[in-house]
């Protein structure tokens, strides 16, 4: 530091930092300022430092080329990023850039290497950086022993504190040992103690050499006692480990550190913990769990990840409804004005449920079966259970299992999985407050086995009146009484529901509606309720019934009334922008007006158009949204006698073709046919539409008749629809959904069905508005087909 001898304004003053010629625009008597945040650099100390902005990257990399000094300034705020003369402290360090670089993730740092206290003048304006001129400031250093003495007990103190670290290197003893400079000293320390920047910018400004000794010393009694401190706590911890908890000596570390500190365990929280488990009314065993865990909790630091874990579950047994009962309401008569009032129609299922209620009033602690809807989307299973509800004036809680694949979602998590929770039956309970609400599983055939466990055999303790008062959820470890809860199920295909869940339900099956029913519907519910989804008054808009007919034969054709709803909501729709435009005051929507808004029919009566030809014959098919038709198409063309079939059909019904073709060759004969060439023509059976799955054995009268049709050249009845299955002797065999396939036949404006003979006992299943409009025809073999449905 001899380079810096010349005078500036009549003081000591920096000359030019680097020794020599400065760049021009930087005179000589100017040192390059860099601000550096909550970091102060000590004379001697080499310090690296990243620099990322636009003034510290000039000001780095002009000190860089030319070779001079940069003098290192911390600032009074370091959340500042464009600071002033203001914004810095007066004293800085001067220093010599070592290194300057750019690491590899685009980052640039500079090396500095402290050599002298100065303080700023007067900062230079129009440079690309921080400038300023400068004075030196020299210690204050009067040699005589009494700075001996406070050199030396420094240097002890700084011995004894390198004794202390846990991994003290022992060259650094010998380098305080060599050091006789106390300035040298002095600065080498604070650069290493551990307290605030502002404290260490304060004993930077410190000339006097006595009071910056003594401020270094009293700093580093205090971290002695720090360090003193830990090793005691570390060797009062160190005998209580235990070998299978390593996170214990942290713990016990935080609770010696409190008891040194005078402060005891908030004990307010636990107190209020231990009035809330004994307020719950738990049963003998959940109450000695919770006991438990609180014991554990008392034990536990708030900063471990387990006390989380414990609070949270002390939280679930305190919140679920151990001994919360609603009082039930059973009244018949009550139940059966509400049940009339949500739901038209449905008079055997509104019949059963009046059954249970009543049983159940008779019998309160009997064991209930646990009912299970089942029927298309769209005809009210869900709301049925709301009803049921509101008819038993208990809460009304629901849980969908459609995608449901993980065993945890019924049974829970166990609590050694992090964000464990308990299943959805124990947390739509707490949802509820109460142990016996009615509980709704929704979509009982969408669930689904994986390789994390089948929920529907989860499921199978959940619905038994013999196991469910002890069900035991793996999140809370201690059984939980399901014994009051109300039960019920819902589902669109009851083929789908595991056998052995199946088996602990009742079944109850709700039809698809008729069109009248619909109808009816429709004026009663579906247009209140979205006239007032949409804003509007009773007297702002009304929809005759001959609209409303329309909609439900053109637009729609479905089991349930959902897809209804949702176009009578596109007419109203329609109507609240007429009224809010100010084009009308009120609307009327009848017949004529509806395809203004829905567009053209979507729906054709296409029965009589499609059988107009010889070799189509209308059958009947079942789907999991209720009945449809589908069209069966033969032709034939020149060939060798083979058999192509189309539309997407599977095994079952490809062998139902191949057995309608050969029975009709078999009778042969009797159907006129005796000098057809069958090994001259292709047969070819076609059943639109081509894009959708079919399968099934139901088709094959249907299958017969339209081959049957096609050969003899006599066309199939238009107003006749039919569904069985055949065998090669010729009998029609039964099959299932009648019920079904008997509505769908009406909506598409059919009224005769041909039906197996030994499918009478299904008669009863159809409702009765249906039959009385329906002629049905029993069919014991295939000539009973020929004789009614052909011309």
């Amino acid at each position: 530091m001899n380079d810096i001898e010349h005078k500036a304004g009549g003081q000591t003053a920096g000359a030019s930092p680097a020794g020599g010629t400065g760049q021009a625009g930087v005179p000589e008597d100017v040192l390059i300022i860099l601000p550096v945040r909550n970091t102060v650099v000590f004379p001697g100390a080499v310090v690296p430092l990243t620099i990322g902005r636009k003034i510290s990257l000039a000001a780095a990399e002009e000190a860089s080329r030319s070779g001079r000094r940069i003098g290192l300034v911390m600032q009074r705020d370091p959340t500042i990023d464009e600071p002033g003369a203001a914004d810095l402290h007066p004293v800085g360090t001067i220093a010599r850039v070592i290194r300057y670089f750019t690491a590899r993730d685009g980052t640039q740092h500079v090396v500095c290497q402290g050599e002298q206290r100065f303080r700023t003048l007067d900062y230079i304006s129009g440079m690309p950086f921080l400038a300023a001129r400068f004075d030196l400031m020299a210690e204050h250093a009067p040699g005589n022993t009494e700075l001996e003495a406070r050199l030396r007990i420094l240097k002890d103190r700084a011995l004894e504190a390198i004794s202390l670290l846990p991994q003290a290197m022992p060259e650094l003893a010998g380098v305080v040992n060599g050091i006789e400079s106390a300035g040298q000293l002095a600065d080498l320390i604070a650069g290493f103690l551990d307290i605030k920047p502002g404290d260490k910018q304060a004993l930077l400004e410190t000339l006097d050499l006595r009071a910056r000794l003594d401020k270094v010393t009293e700093h580093l009694n205090h971290q002695i006692e720090v360090m003193k401190l830990s090793r005691k706590l570390e060797e009062q911890t160190k005998e209580k480990i235990d070998e299978r908890q390593r996170e214990f000596f942290l713990r016990e570390q935080m609770k010696a550190i409190r008891n040194e500190l005078g402060e005891g365990e908030d004990s307010g929280e636990l107190d209020e913990l231990r009035e809330a488990v004994a307020a719950a009314g738990m049963p003998e065993e959940a109450a000695q769990q919770a006991a438990k865990e609180l014991k554990r909790l008392e034990r536990m630091p708030e900063e471990s990840t387990e006390h989380s874990m414990v609070r949270t579950y002390l939280d679930w047994l305190i919140a679920l409804p151990w001994a919360k009962l609603d009082a039930e309401a059973i009244d018949i008569a009550r139940a059966r004005e509400i049940l009339d009032e949500d739901h038209f129609g449905l008079p055997k299922v509104k019949q059963r449920i009046l059954e249970y209620l009543a049983v159940r009033k008779l019998n309160p602690g009997g064991r209930s079966p646990i009912l299970c809807f089942v029927g298309p989307p769209g005809v009210g299973k869900t709301s049925l259970g709301q009803s049921i509800a509101r008819a038993l004036g208990l809460k009304f809680v629901r849980a969908s299992l459609g995608g449901v694949h993980d065993e945890a979602e019924i049974r829970g998590h166990r609590r050694t999985y992090i964000g464990s929770l308990p299943g959805n039956v124990i947390q739509q309970l707490r949802k509820a407050g109460v142990r016996n609400p009615v509980f709704m599983l929704d979509e009982m055939d969408k669930l689904g086995a994986s390789a994390h466990g089948d929920p529907s055999s989860a499921l199978l303790e959940v619905l038994d009146p013999e196991q469910n008062a002890t069900f035991r959820d793996n999140y809370l470890g201690v059984p939980f009484d399901l014994s009051k809860v109300f039960f019920l199920g819902t589902a669109n295909m009851l083929d789908a529901i595991p056998g052995p869940l199946r088996d602990r339900m009742e079944i109850i099956e709700l039809p698809g509606y008729t069109q009248e029913e619909k109808l009816e519907i429709a004026r009663r519910y579906l247009v209140k309720r979205q006239r007032a989804a949409n804003g509007l008054g009773d007297a702002q808009a009304q929809v005759d019934d001959a609209a409303l007919r329309l909609i439900i034969g053109r637009y729609t054709r479905e089991a349930g009334v959902r897809n209804l709803e949702r176009e009578i909501g596109a007419v109203l729709r329609n109507a609240a922008v007429r009224i809010t435009e100010g084009r009308a005051e009120a609307v009327h929507v009848g017949a004529d007006s509806v395809a203004e808004v829905l567009g053209a029919p979507r729906f054709e009566p296409e029965v009589a158009l499609r059988t107009a030809t010889a070799g189509v014959a209308t059958g009947l098919a079942w789907t999991p949204v209720g009945g449809d038709i589908l069209f069966v198409e033969a032709t034939a063309v020149r060939g060798k006698g083979g058999l192509i079939l189309t539309g997407q059909l599977g095994d079952v019904m490809k062998e139902s073709a191949q057995a309608a073709v050969t029975l009709v060759k078999a009778r042969a004969d009797s159907l006129g046919l005796g000098d057809y060439r069958f090994d001259e023509h292709d047969l070819h059976i076609h059943v639109p539409a081509g894009a959708i799955p079919k399968d099934g054995p139901s088709a094959g009268v249907a299958l017969f008749t339209a081959v049957a049709s096609l050969l003899t050249d006599r066309k199939v009845r238009s107003d006749v629809a039919m569904t069985g299955e055949i065998s090669l002797r010729g009998l029609v065999l039964p099959v299932g959904g009648i019920k079904e396939k008997a509505l769908a036949a009406l909506r598409a404006g059919i009224h005769t069905v041909l039906l197996p003979a030994r499918n009478r006992k299904d008669l009863e299943d159809i409702p009765e508005s249906a039959r009385a409009e329906l002629e049905f025809v029993w069919l014991e073999s295939v000539d009973d087909v020929l004789r009614c449905a052909l011309e």
